[in-house]
């Protein structure tokens, strides 16, 4: 397929997938994507890694896949008897933009049903008809989950990791998000170093593709000690990898005001709205969120807010109240 015909079917922002697609391998047909090395990028403030500036309040917003992983197959729980129909991936974009009005999401790696170039073909002209975006990509895989291989001391186990992560980083670049989340895995806090280095190696691969790498605090990494997380920015090398900060991964309210205030400088692209319960008149009742989002707008942030409901009930309503309460503040 030529350059012209390409940018046809999927729209004129589709020039950077065009580029990914004509330098895939045969290998990538069947979901999996060249690894290589890129040069080193030059150092920069996290500051100068901020998203691009959005008009409106619901250019602010996206929603997670995470919200609805009981109506995937792949994610949904065992004991779980919520009604309706399962979906797909390929459905999601309608689906929120056609029930929410939000045109900005997060597809989870555990939703996709494949990585290979026609399914993600598939997803672009998905998000090209309902003229939407994907912001981010939860990469959520064995080898860079709380028990991966990821910040593991044996070289060859987090080449594995580190190769995985690479694939992701290559749909995100076809499907034209702006980050991949990637957990550190088992982190030892005394020895930084393999951590450090897979994630110099990743972010020198995602730059090159204009992908930013973020980590969120979550597994308890950055969740109890949140400067854990900045020392590790710190170390990997300004402006290489940024935060992905939750408001309701904290446990306690004085560590969440003093998290969210050292690491909102560090997000370049997202943040997780998470909500977990809400109270008779609609407010978030597990955790005090007015204050987390004053700290994301006193600090600068100018990415997108993904709604990551994760209360009981049904997700539909929760979705819908989350929305209902982050507009409140934006």
């Amino acid at each position: 397929m030529q350059r012209r015909a390409f940018l046809r079917y999927f729209g004129a922002g589709a020039s950077a997938a065009f580029e990914c697609w004509k330098g895939s391998s045969a290998d990538a047909a069947q979901g999996h994507t060249a690894s290589g090395n890129a040069g080193k990028p030059p150092a920069v403030s996290p500051r100068r890694h901020a998203a691009l500036a959005v008009p409106n309040k619901m250019d602010q917003i996206c929603i997670s896949t995470r919200c609805l992983h009981n109506y995937f197959r792949g994610t949904r729980d065992d004991d779980c008897n919520l009604p309706g129909p399962m979906l797909a991936l390929l459905d999601f974009p309608d689906l929120v933009a056609g029930r929410y009005k939000v045109r900005h999401f997060e597809f989870c790696s555990t939703h996709f049903a494949s990585a290979t170039l026609p399914y993600l073909q598939e997803l672009r002209y998905a998000l090209v008809r309902t003229r939407s975006t994907v912001v981010n990509i939860p990469v959520d895989i064995e080898e860079c989950g709380s028990d991966g291989t990821f910040s593991d001391p044996d070289p060859k186990a987090r080449q594995a990791a580190l190769d995985a992560a690479k694939g992701w980083v290559d749909v995100a670049h076809v499907l034209g998000a702006r980050s991949v989340r990637v957990a550190p895995g088992k982190v030892d806090g005394e020895n930084l170093t393999p951590t450090v280095e897979s994630y110099r190696s990743l972010s020198n691969y995602a730059l090159a593709k204009g992908i930013r790498v973020v980590v969120e605090n979550q597994g308890g990494f950055g969740s109890e000690n949140p400067e854990d997380l900045v020392k590790l920015f710190k170390l990997v090398g300004a402006g290489r990898i940024g935060a992905l900060p939750n408001l309701g991964n904290f446990p306690d309210q004085p560590t969440r005001e003093q998290g969210l205030k050292l690491l909102f400088p560090y997000a370049p692209t997202v943040c997780h709205a998470k909500a977990l319960s809400f109270d008779a008149v609609g407010l978030e009742a597990k955790y005090d969120f007015p204050p987390a989002i004053a700290i994301a707008r006193k600090g600068g942030f100018r990415g997108v807010y993904s709604i990551e409901f994760e209360g009981p009930g049904d997700p539909y309503s929760g979705i819908q109240e989350t929305l209902d309460e982050l507009l409140k503040y934006l």
